[in-house]
């Protein structure tokens, strides 16, 4: 395994969530495959992921979500924290809400198909007041009572306003994204909850929510990427950098196809269909032998570039990448490497963050 370059083992520098004083390790642990997300995996190799995290931070963050197996990762997460007798306060989970457990009537979940794997339960959507009260008190008891979040969010608000077929309707959609977080706000007033943020596909929805709710984190997935980072988005970070937001940095691989998956983005592509995603990556790859350096870690490295970013969510299906995981956010990658990726077409020649 490619590791010379890895930095020796280092004390984390913790940042802090917004105002809240909530300290946040620069990577954050996903726990979607707890979820059986593209495979199923049995309770021990669940056990030993989170099991590993402990062993590799001191006091991990795991973020989850009623959507991630129809509430199996949470439930997963909850048995796995209960066999380790974890102290609530040795762990910090992040709930993204608005996905709730439902009676499975089909031979697969509705949600998502194609990518997760013997569930036995459905999820529905609930993006309103109400609902993002029932996926709280919902998340709370899968988890086990025992550990409750300190950072909520609504999850895939963008999928939700994307269903409205016109402006009029979305813009009732977009007045239940708003009272969802009216019942987040609560939930923060009440004690029950830290930090309140939003994990979002598509970044313009979080620019929209930001107006109107004051936020002490975000969450980019399949965004800010080694693959993709458009300037109109860099912009935003550093908007929300200068408000003093907490940027997350998640899905950096565009799941899982940037380190050899033929899912992107959770769909799954062929050379046929997206000839040009498999040549950027031929490249990419060659490149990443080049100078000996692992896809992995050139994409995490990246990945926290622009200002803002305090972490880095990564996921793992495999026990022994935790620590590998944890190694990549601290890596060096050499100036040249990203000097020939920008030659080659593969990064923007404006993107400003390299330094080189």
């Amino acid at each position: 395994m490619k590791t010379n370059y890895f930095l020796h083992k280092k004390r984390m520098e913790y940042s802090t969530i917004g105002k809240t004083g909530l300290k946040l390790p620069p990577i954050i642990f996903g726990t979607s495959t707890l979820g059986n997300l593209y495979r199923v995996l049995n309770d021990n190799t669940k056990f030993d992921i989170v099991n590993e995290c402990f062993k590799n931070v001191e006091i991990p963050v795991f973020d989850s979500a009623g959507k991630y197996g129809a509430g199996l990762a949470l439930e997963s997460l909850g048995k796995c924290l209960h066999r380790l007798n974890i102290s609530p306060e040795d762990v910090i989970i992040s709930n993204k809400l608005g996905w709730i457990r439902t009676e499975l009537k089909t031979s697969e979940p509705t949600f998502e198909q194609g990518v997760w794997f013997d569930l036995k339960h459905d999820a529905i959507q609930k993006i309103s007041y109400n609902g993002i009260i029932l996926c709280y008190d919902q998340g709370n008891e899968l988890l086990g009572d025992k550990y409750k979040p300190q950072l909520l969010s609504v999850h895939d608000p963008d999928e939700y306003l994307n269903q409205g077929k016109n402006p009029e309707e979305k813009e009732k959609l977009f007045t239940d994204i708003l009272e969802a977080y009216r019942a987040l706000s609560e939930l923060k007033k009440q004690g029950k909850t830290k930090a309140i943020g939003i994990g979002s596909k598509d970044w313009k929805i979080i620019n929209k929510v930001i107006e109107h709710v004051e936020l002490d984190w975000v969450m980019f997935a399949n965004s800010m990427t080694i693959m993709n980072h458009p300037p109109e988005l860099l912009e935003f970070m550093e908007k929300l950098s200068k408000k003093g937001i907490t940027i997350i940095n998640s899905a950096v691989f565009h799941g899982g196809f940037l380190t050899g998956s033929d899912y992107y983005d959770y769909k799954l592509i062929t050379p046929e269909t997206d000839g040009l995603k498999f040549q950027w990556r031929n490249t990419f790859y060659a490149l990443c032998e080049k100078y000996n350096i692992l896809p992995s870690v050139a994409c995490v490295n990246f990945g926290m570039t622009p200002p803002g970013v305090a972490a880095i969510s990564l996921n793992t299906s495999n026990p022994g990448r935790v620590k590998d995981n944890v190694e990549s956010v601290f890596a060096k990658v050499p100036k040249e490497f990203y000097a020939e990726m920008v030659k080659k077409g593969l990064i923007s020649k404006d993107y400003p963050y390299l330094d080189l």
